[in-house]
């Protein structure tokens, strides 16, 4: 039994209104994460949705639409893919779906999402009381659909998972649309042996729609408790890093790396423990994702008081190449921050920068043992 039949055959009834029933879920698509299941019509007025169970599996409020390709916003056509469907989230809107999952475990929700008519779109992701306010203002891709990432952990066996357009606006329909939904189980990051780090290599991360071929944008984020990148913090006010998959892009090693699209404006890093006087070696792969993005890339590595900038000459197809930082711990714990030197932009205006990848922490040797004077 599919998903989205399995959906609408587990409801339960309550004040005589048909309410979504609690399901358990599986990495990839939510039940009815595509919107496929559409409203009824007596449910519907226009586009807008008028029953609050009327999208199967969804919980709705405040003002929401039911959007499909072609659909005319005055004289804008809103730009829905064919054969997808979209849910806008208008004034104070909320989409919620209650899920079962394994208590204590972490789990990275990943959603497409795109800009309607409002200027400083911003969506709040919750799941109990942890949530995270994710700005939409800014477009990685040429299609203005982006998909966004962000974590939890799971307080509960079941949880409300929901997504809530923070911006109330002159015209009640301007907000964000959305036209998938996904969930990803995170397993513990580890350090493999001999790295200091925890997943290094990226290999551990949000979901990826297997259609899409832009990435997935993973937003601020000032722990890395709950990163959906894991191990990892995100450290920007508003720009994010996008995590790319070899099916789509090149990657230096291994099936994912992380491309750093906002310049300066943001930074990747870890913290790690070390000792004060001991000496660390920082090892790491710079180079592009064969995504069009040429020119002079450039990324930055900090740790301690030791800096390298490493230059890449990009022709837009891919590759990679080796860098190195030695450093000397003065802290018993150490942040490794990683920075693109410059923003970039593709021929079709959309950000873009420099991949890195197959980050290794060592240590390299502890100061040598001073000699007591024999009086």
């Amino acid at each position: 039994m599919s998903k989205g039949t399995r959906c609408l055959a587990l409801v339960f009834f309550l004040l005589g209104v048909a309410a979504p029933a609690v399901l358990a879920v599986a990495d990839g698509l939510l039940p009815n994460g595509n919107f496929a299941q559409a409203p009824g019509k007596s449910q519907m007025s226009g586009a807008v949705v008028t029953g609050r169970y009327a999208i199967p599996c969804w919980e709705i409020s405040g003002f929401v639409e039911y959007i499909q390709p072609g659909h005319k916003e005055g004289d804008m056509i809103l730009a829905v893919p064919e054969g997808a469907s979209a849910v806008r989230l208008g004034n104070d809107a909320t989409i919620r779906q209650t899920i079962s999952v394994i208590r204590q475990m972490h789990y990275s929700v990943s959603f497409m999402a795109a800009r309607s008519c409002a200027q400083a779109e911003k969506l709040n992701i919750s799941v109990g009381d942890e949530f995270g306010v994710l700005p939409v203002q800014t477009v990685y891709t040429s299609t203005g659909w982006d998909t966004y990432s962000w974590a939890f952990k799971s307080r509960h066996a079941t949880v409300s998972l929901g997504i809530h357009n923070t911006g109330v606006e002159e015209d009640p329909a301007c907000g964000p649309l959305i036209i998938a939904v996904a969930i990803k189980t995170l397993t513990p990051p580890h350090r493999p042996k001999g790295n200091m780090l925890r997943n290094g290599d990226f290999e551990l991360g949000p979901y990826i729609f297997p259609s899409t071929p832009w990435g997935v944008l993973v937003p601020p984020i000032l722990e890395d408790i709950n990163s959906p990148l894991s191990g990892w913090m995100v450290m920007s006010d508003t720009k994010v890093v996008k995590y790319v998959d070899a099916p789509h892009h090149k990657v230096p090693q291994g099936a994912r790396a992380v491309e750093l699209v906002a310049g300066r404006e943001c930074a990747l890093l870890q913290e790690v423990p070390t000792v004060i006087g001991w000496s660390y070696r920082l090892s790491f792969s710079v180079g592009d994702a064969a995504n069009g993005c040429s020119g002079s890339l450039a990324v930055e590595a900090y740790a301690a008081r030791g800096t390298l900038k490493v230059p890449y000459e990009s022709h837009g197809t891919g590759g990679s190449k080796p860098a190195v930082l030695e450093f000397t711990a003065i802290a018993n714990a150490t942040r490794v921050v990683f920075q693109s030197s410059n923003h970039l932009m593709k021929s079709d205006a959309t950000l873009c920068g420099p991949v890195l990848d197959d980050v290794f922490l060592v240590r390299v040797r502890k100061p040598a043992a001073r000699r007591r004077l024999r009086l």
